[in-house]
């Protein structure tokens, strides 16, 4: 069963740990200054699907909603973590946090913000409206990114007192600006989702330190560095008049000795004095001068220092940049490689009708089936995906992704549409249904199911979508909902006779029917059919093994369901339920016990893809079965390891 999750939504692009160059964090104005202080970034849990991933040095940024303007360049000082500090943001920690996927950071470049304008062509496919965009960068926009903010870097010019602890003893200002009292202004009370999350913050410009010291010690730092630069170079004009030898003095008091002669003891006394003071003088004079010499030097090495930065940082982001490129170009050539096995390949089917070795031709000949997978889990990241795999030609074709991650959901076909409700994000419950029309390659978002559930089931029924049992990780559901178009919204109807999480469903014959599933105690074996002319729901024959997590299929008028998990194990077994004898038959078990598959069928043949292992191990596998020719498992090159997907044709 898939674990408890919270309450939250957040959309994301969901990038795997190898193609996540860099993250965006917000903040508004009252809790800009504890990210600094505290040199700690944070978002709402939701967002832990990709924070998970930073590792140390990984470069962050972070965007100021009031001004919308974006600061850095910082990097993660640690990796991404849940609840670094529970009480984060919270005044007097009087509550958990509303952030708990948090980072420590520290400060890699000091740069002055730049404004959406200059950032936004560069992140333009994270927008996902006018306002509004995904966190995650890969490499190619992190790069660009970097290069952009470091045309703004700002000038190396580092106070004196800042660099040797001789100079902040010799020459300390008689006063400086206090740092300002008072404690930090708390976040709002509620997180605002991410269709409403306007934050405001302040300049943060002033308080990024490129020498990488802890930010709570820069909240002020333009203020001290200009008064203390400015009276130290006040003191050190001063120093050189102020310490020059009193010519004068000296001489005046050689003609006095001179007129005394009696005094000679006095005169001697007096000129030893004098002659000790002048000696001081003089050789604070040197080490003023030398001093001096000493600041030069240190200021020149510390702007050469910072030029050699700058050069090696636009280095490596030109590295960076090469590597993205190379990546492309090798999944270009993956991608050519592909197609070219698919056509050497004897069975396939269709051939001179593809000629023209493309994608698109697959997708547009009629006479090729294919199979659209929805959303899932790939073993690193939750995944927004939509594609659409020909199983004939092992080819996968890649189609515009949903809004936001989404697995455990239920699948559905409406008016050449497919619709996919419910389901979570490995940490929340989802009730939004989105649907995809294959004419214009859009998703649209549709109205949203009565309660939050995932492992739920569903089916298509007299022009209406079924939405049936599933969970919220708490509770099991029996309550059923449909989908009318008509009124607009989904409306309650007849529950189930038992409560059912992780169940299948399947229309067959004008019927509705529902298998197998967990009730909160046990893995069940019952079965029940809904015959909307009776709106009323029916107990049939139970399957023969206990099963949750399981696919059903229909083939030649027959119910088939397919593995599973039975309470303890995955299964491989297979059962075949004939409505007109009302009997469930043993069928030919699978090559491999998998559950959480997504299963489909093409052309009088079943295909299972995917899923999980007893051992948790994900499966990179499809099998295939045909009626008279068993199952038999294929290693393919277009499907890599997915679980908790779902799948339909059309």
């Amino acid at each position: 069963m898939p674990p408890n999750i919270a309450n939250s939504t957040t959309p994301a692009r969901n990038l795997k740990k190898s193609q996540l160059g860099g993250v965006i964090f917000g903040c508004k104005n009252d809790t800009m200054k504890e990210c600094l202080s505290e040199q700690l970034f944070g978002l709402p849990a939701a967002h832990f699907s990709y924070v998970k991933n930073i590792d140390p040095g990984l470069p962050l940024f972070l965007f100021n909603y009031s001004d919308r303007k974006l600061h850095g360049i910082f990097e993660a000082a640690g990796s991404g973590q849940m609840n670094v500090n529970p009480y984060g943001w919270i005044a007097g920690g009087s509550r958990k946090t509303l952030f708990p996927a948090q980072v420590q950071i520290c400060v890699r470049l000091k740069c002055h913000p730049v404004s959406e304008a200059q950032f936004k062509p560069i992140i333009a496919d994270n927008y996902y409206n006018r306002s509004h965009f995904w966190f995650e960068l890969d490499h190619a926009q992190t790069s660009k990114l970097m290069s952009l903010l470091a045309s703004f870097a700002v000038s190396p010019i580092t106070s004196i007192y800042e660099n040797t602890t001789q100079l902040r003893i010799m020459y300390q200002p008689a006063s400086l600006p206090q740092k300002r009292d008072g404690g930090f202004e708390t976040l709002a009370s509620e997180v605002q989702n991410h269709s409403g999350w306007e934050i405001d913050s302040v300049d943060v410009s002033s308080c990024l330190d490129g020498m990488n010291r802890p930010l709570e010690n820069q909240l002020d730092t333009d203020i001290l560095e200009q008064d203390e630069e400015n009276l130290v170079l006040k003191q050190l004009q001063e120093l050189a008049p102020k310490h020059e030898p009193k010519d004068s003095s000296f001489t005046g008091y050689v003609e006095d000795s001179t007129a005394r002669d009696d005094n000679c003891s006095e005169e001697k006394s007096a000129e030893g004095q004098m002659g000790l003071g002048f000696r001081n003088e003089l050789s604070a004079s040197t080490s003023s001068d030398d001093s001096q010499c000493s600041i030069a030097r240190l200021v020149q090495e510390i702007e050469e220092l910072k030029a050699f930065k700058l050069e090696q940082t636009f280095k490596v982001q030109c590295l960076e940049q090469k590597l993205v490129d190379a990546e492309e170009q090798i999944q270009e050539l993956k991608d050519r490689c592909m197609i070219l096995e698919s056509m050497s390949n004897p069975s396939m089917t269709h051939t001179n009708d593809t000629a023209s070795d493309s994608f698109d031709d697959l997708y547009k000949d009629p006479n090729v089936r294919s199979i659209y997978l929805v959303g899932g889990y790939d073993g690193d990241s939750w995944l927004p995906s939509l594609d659409l795999y020909f199983p004939s030609q092992d080819v996968l074709k890649s189609l515009k992704p949903m809004s936001t991650v989404r697995s455990y959901a239920s699948i559905a076909q409406l008016n050449d549409e497919i619709y996919i409700f419910g389901g979570g994000n490995g940490q929340t419950w989802y009730d939004t249904v989105e649907s995809y029309n294959p004419a214009n390659d859009q998703w649209t978002l549709r109205p949203s199911l009565t309660e939050k559930r995932g492992s739920l089931g569903g089916a298509t029924l007299n022009n209406k979508i079924f939405a049936v049992g599933g969970g919220n990780g708490t509770e099991c559901f029996s309550k059923v909902e449909m989908l009318d178009l008509y009124v607009g919204r989904w409306i309650p109807t007849r529950s189930m006779l038992q409560k059912r999480f992780a169940l299948a469903a399947m229309e067959l014959n004008g019927a509705l029917y529902v298998t197998g599933g967990f009730d909160g105690s046990d893995y069940l074996k019952s079965a029940e059919r809904f015959d909307p002319r009776e709106h009323s729901w029916t107990r049939i024959a139970s399957m023969n093994t206990r099963r949750g997590c399981h696919s059903l299929v229909v083939l030649n008028e027959k119910l088939y369901v397919v593995g599973g998990f039975d309470g303890t194990k995955m299964v491989s077994s297979t059962e075949i339920f004939d409505p007109r004898l009302c009997l469930w038959v043993d069928g030919v078990p699978m090559n491999q016990a998998r559950g959480y598959s997504a299963a489909a069928v093409v052309d009088e043949s079943i295909y299972v893809i995917g899923g999980v292992r007893s051992d948790e191990h994900i499966v990179d596998t499809v099998e295939h079965f045909k009626e008279g020719e068993g199952w038999q498992e294929r290693n393919t090159r277009a499907i890599s390891k997915r679980c908790f997907l779902s799948a339909i044709v059309l």
